[in-house]
């Protein structure tokens, strides 16, 4: 699972309902901080959003590591997925239609707890997955991708939330790049040359890079040009889940075509 086609419920921002009202209460946000002309109970509900956002990314995560550490280091837990690979098949297909139903139904991402259940199924499926890729590598190259991830992940999330630079519009050409980079892999499979499979792991890990930038700054808000609604908060998540295990996957390729 190392693409993701993006599929993208963002509106613009601000919309109609975030314009300050001269007989509100609070006064506007740029009066005192020079930011972008939202209340402060608008500025409070985006925090909230973002800080939900992030834990339930790291329960994703968490749940994500204590799976792959199960498969990458019991050996008969190993074992049993790779003599049942028709659970591997069945995983790939779950994730794969709780992603769409995620992404393009508003009466499910918008319904608790359904949208959170089916959240959580998607992360143990996606899991299994990751762990039986995991598990085909040394542990030290592993833990180098893993730390290399985690610190790559640190610096583009302090970036997105820093730069002045607006990525939200960039949607459409990251997309064609997503499916660029789908033709990418088909041919490097089918030359099977260890040279593409690298150029498409650097391509990939650069494209979402990007991606995550991307998705950061919708899920910020503020002065960007699209955001995500504070109510898709299960969307948002998935977007920066999806985004950091595509990440560590293809970093995992990098550091072990390095080592080889």
């Amino acid at each position: 699972n190392n693409y993701k086609s993006k599929i993208r419920k963002m509106q613009y921002n601000p919309d109609p309902y975030n314009q300050y009202n001269p007989n509100q209460q609070n006064p506007p946000y740029d009066e005192f901080m020079g930011g972008s002309g939202h209340s402060f109970s608008e500025i409070k509900i985006r925090h909230a959003f973002i800080r939900k956002t992030y834990s339930i990314v790291s329960l994703q995560l968490l749940i994500t590591l204590a799976i792959t550490a199960v498969l990458v280091f019991v050996e008969s837990a190993k074992s049993f997925f790779y003599a049942n690979q028709w659970i591997l098949w069945l995983a790939m297909i779950g994730t794969f239609i709780i992603m769409i139903m995620l992404a393009c139904c508003e009466s499910i991402n918008r319904s608790y707890p359904i949208n959170m259940i089916l959240l959580m199924v998607f992360t143990v499926l996606e899991s299994i997955l990751i762990g039986c890729i995991s598990a085909q590598y040394k542990t030290d190259t592993i833990f180098i991708a893993l730390g290399v991830t985690a610190v790559v992940v640190i610096a583009l999330t302090i970036f997105a939330f820093q730069t002045k630079i607006d990525f939200t519009g960039f949607g459409i050409y990251l997309f064609v790049f997503a499916l660029i980079l789908m033709l990418f892999g088909l041919v490097a499979i089918i030359l099977r040359s260890n040279l593409l499979h690298i150029l498409y792991a650097a391509f990939g890990a650069g494209l979402f890079s990007m991606y995550l930038i991307f998705d950061t700054q919708l899920m910020i808000g503020g002065k960007h040009k699209y955001s995500i609604s504070p109510e898709d908060y299960i969307f948002a998540a998935l977007n920066i889940y999806v985004d950091i295990i595509n990440l560590f996957l293809l970093i995992l390729r990098l550091v072990s075509a390095a080592k080889d």
